[in-house]
């Protein structure tokens, strides 16, 4: 007697662990796939991977954590979805990068998002959502990349963004409307932004406007800056000092004034666009401004110098 219930021991152990191996997904992250899936699914479009699957095994769009299963990377793109974010996306609470690129999603962002506290990489690029860029996103503390670029979103960045220690790079370009339609991003660029630790950032085509040079300063840790084709209006003539770290810089199609500043000549720029801007005088001649293509500075008012026509 006391074999068989050994046996049977054995043989429940034995069920349970295959019941382990094959369905990895937990149950919580399990419920909310599937109300994703059919939130998303219609007779001409079936959202990616098997709902009579494990989780766990959606290659391509989800991946599950090696030791918890939870899941933590979720990937939704190159389709034509026309709908909001499904609110069961904001259930999958142990997500470190949610990928929603190329999408066509619809809508505002919801304050659910702040769910994901765990949430490292935001990547909403080239859908249709609108609205404010929400000060909220500052309440998910480890967000290291934010991607909301070619969308359809007004107002001004919230300074609130700044408060993000752990993010590098911040892209918000393209994001406008068209025809008569009015609001677009706007408003100046919060000075507090020039102390976050942003590596690379990219405003570009928005309508942002002010002075933004102390992005530059000392303390700034930019490698990559992308502010072209806004309303930017300042002396260029007036930065005195360019981060040792900062690569590349494209502040094309603005308002800007002044002359190049000599300390370019020290900078450790390898890209420098300052084409249709308003600025005169001579280029200074060093580090790598005269191996520039002409057409970083095209278009200006009056400036010259190599590799530009000589002076008169």
């Amino acid at each position: 007697m006391q074999y068989g219930f050994i046996f049977v021991l054995i043989i429940f152990f034995i069920l349970s662990a295959n019941m382990a191996i094959s369905e990895r997904c937990h149950p919580n992250d399990k419920k909310a796939l599937h109300k994703i899936v059919t939130d998303l699914s219609s007779p001409n479009h079936m959202i990616y991977g098997d709902p009579n699957t494990d989780c766990c095994d959606w290659n391509f769009v989800v991946t599950c954590d090696d030791v918890t299963d939870r899941v933590t990377i979720l990937v939704l793109q190159k389709a034509d979805f026309n709908r909001p974010i499904p609110a069961a996306v904001f259930d999958l609470v142990f997500l470190e990068e949610l990928i929603l690129h190329k999408a066509n999603f619809t809508g505002q962002i919801p304050q659910a998002i702040t769910n994901l506290s765990r949430l490292k990489i935001l990547d909403l690029s080239w859908n249709r959502l609108s609205g404010n860029i929400p000060s909220f996103l500052s309440q998910l503390s480890k967000l290291k990349l934010i991607k909301l670029s070619f969308n359809d979103f007004t107002g001004s960045i919230p300074d609130s963004l700044s408060q993000l220690q752990n993010l590098t790079g911040l892209f918000l370009g393209r994001n406008k409307l068209t025809g008569q339609i009015p609001g677009v991003l706007s408003g100046e660029i919060p000075k507090k932004m020039g102390l976050a630790n942003f590596t690379d950032i990219d405003v570009s085509r928005n309508r942002l406007e002010g002075d933004i040079s102390f992005m530059f300063g000392k303390n700034t840790s930019l490698i990559y800056a992308d502010f072209s084709r806004n309303l930017l209006r300042f002396d260029f003539s007036k930065v005195e000092y360019f981060s040792k770290s900062l690569r590349g810089l494209d502040l094309n199609h603005n308002m800007i004034t002044g002359s190049l500043p000599v300390v370019l000549v020290d900078s450790s720029l390898d890209r420098l666009n300052v084409s249709y801007n308003r600025m005169c005088g001579r280029i200074p001649v060093g580090g790598r401004l005269q191996e520039l293509e002409t057409t970083s500075y095209f278009h200006n008012r009056c400036l010259c110098g190599a590799p530009l026509h000589e002076c008169k």
